[in-house]
C-alpha cells in the first residue's frame, strides 16, 4: 500500500511518517520509505548520517528504465512526470524500489529514496516539482500488493496540490498540532481532496491532554483516527540521541499500531488509480507538456493498458 503523511510545516508529519515507517519494518513488512518534502530531513529521523542519492539528479535514467520497450514513448525527452505505463513499459515492484542504486537503508531496515534538495543551477530558476516528478513516475509504474509498504514524506501544506501526485496513495494522513493552524490545513486539503476520492485520515501530534483530543474532535470530527502524545523519546530521536522503538510510551506505540491496522483494511482502487493518472497526465498535456516536447502527450495514453497485477 501506498501511504503520503501530510501536514501543515513543523506539525511532525516528518518525524511520524518516519516512526511509522520504522513500527511496519519492526514487524517484518517490506517498507520504502520517498522524502518528497523540499526540506529533505526524513533521513536524519530515520537515523541516518547522509543523505541518499538525490533521484531528481538521474531522472533521464529513471525516464529510459520505465518507458521501457513501449513504443509511444520513443525516448526520455518526451516523458514527462505524468507519462503513465503501458505495454513494454517497466513496471516496478516493492521490491525493485528497495534496491534502486539510489536507496540507502536504515538501521530497522528501511529503505529510503530522497527527491534531493536545490542544486545551485536550480535556484531561482526552478520549483521544487520538477524533482518531485521522480516520485510520481515510479509510484504511476509500481505494482505493489498487500503486506507491502511505501511511505511518502509529502511538501508541506496544500503544496501537495501543485502535481497529481496526491492522487497517488491508498490512504493519506495528515498530521495535525491541535492548534487552529493546523486544522485549518486539514480543512484546505479535505475541500482540495474531495473530489478525487482521496481517502484522508487524521493524526493529532504533540497532543499534551485531552483538552487538546477535544480540539481536534471538534474540528475534524470522525476523521480523527488517532494522535500522538508529546514525547520524550521523539525528542530525545529529534535531537540526534540513540533511539529504538521500545524507548516509545504505551499510548504512542498504540496510535502506530492503529495506523497500520487501518493501512491493512484499506482497500486498494486499481480502476481509480488507473482513471486519474490518465486525467492528470491529459491535464498537464494541455497545460504544459505538450509544447515542451513539442509532442501530442495524450497518444502516450495506451487505452488496452489495465492497471493491477
Amino acid at each position: 500500500m501506498r501511504v503520503a503523511f501530510v501536514g501543515k510545516g513543523g506539525s511532525g508529519k516528518t518525524t511520524v511518517s518516519a516512526l511509522f515507517a520504522r513500527h511496519v519494518a519492526s514487524q517484518g513488512g517490506p517498507v520504502v520509505a520517498m522524502d518528497a518534502d523540499i526540506n529533505q530531513h526524513l533521513s536524519l529521523v530515520l537515523g541516518l548520517d547522509r543523505q541518499p542519492e538525490p533521484l531528481g539528479a538521474h531522472l533521464t535514467e529513471i525516464k529510459d528504465r520505465l518507458r521501457g520497450t513501449n513504443p509511444r514513448i520513443p525516448s526520455a525527452e518526451v516523458m514527462v512526470k505524468t507519462t503513465p505505463p503501458g505495454r513494454g513499459s517497466r513496471l516496478l515492484s516493492v521490491d525493485d524500489l528497495a534496491a534502486d542504486p539510489w536507496s540507502l537503508t536504515t538501521p530497522d531496515r528501511v529503505h529510503l529514496l530522497a527527491t534531493g534538495p536545490f542544486s545551485e543551477d536550480d535556484l531561482g530558476v526552478a520549483c521544487y516539482h520538477s524533482k518531485v516528478g521522480a516520485v510520481e513516475l515510479l509510484l504511476n509504474h509500481l505494482i505493489d500488493g498487500h503486506g507491502e509498504y511505501v511511505v511518502v514524506d509529502m511538501t508541506a501544506g496544500a503544496d501537495s496540490f501543485a502535481s497529481g501526485l496526491f492522487t497517488r496513495f491508498d490512504l493519506t494522513f495528515l498530521v495535525a498540532e491541535p492548534t487552529r493552524q493546523g486544522v485549518s490545513v486539514y480543512r484546505q486539503y479535505r475541500e482540495y481532496a474531495a473530489k478525487y476520492d482521496v481517502a484522508l485520515a487524521v493524526v493529532g501530534n504533540k497532543v499534551h491532554g485531552p483538552s487538546d483530543v477535544d480540539f481536534l474532535r471538534e474540528h475534524v470530527g470522525d476523521d480523527l483516527l488517532t494522535w500522538m502524545e508529546h514525547s520524550a523519546a521523539v525528542r530525545a530521536m529529534e535531537q540526534g540521541r540513540h533511539f529504538t522503538l521500545d524507548a516509545l510510551e504505551p499510548a504512542n506505540a498504540d496510535a502506530l499500531t492503529v495506523l497500520r491496522k487501518t493501512v491493512d483494511e484499506q482497500e486498494k482502487d486499481w480502476e481509480r488509480f488507473g482513471r486519474q493518472t490518465a486525467e492528470f497526465h491529459l491535464r498537464n498535456a494541455r497545460a504544459w507538456g505538450d509544447k515542451r516536447t513539442g509532442v501530442d502527450l495524450s497518444a502516450q495514453i495506451d487505452p488496452d493498458f489495465v492497471y493491477g497485477p
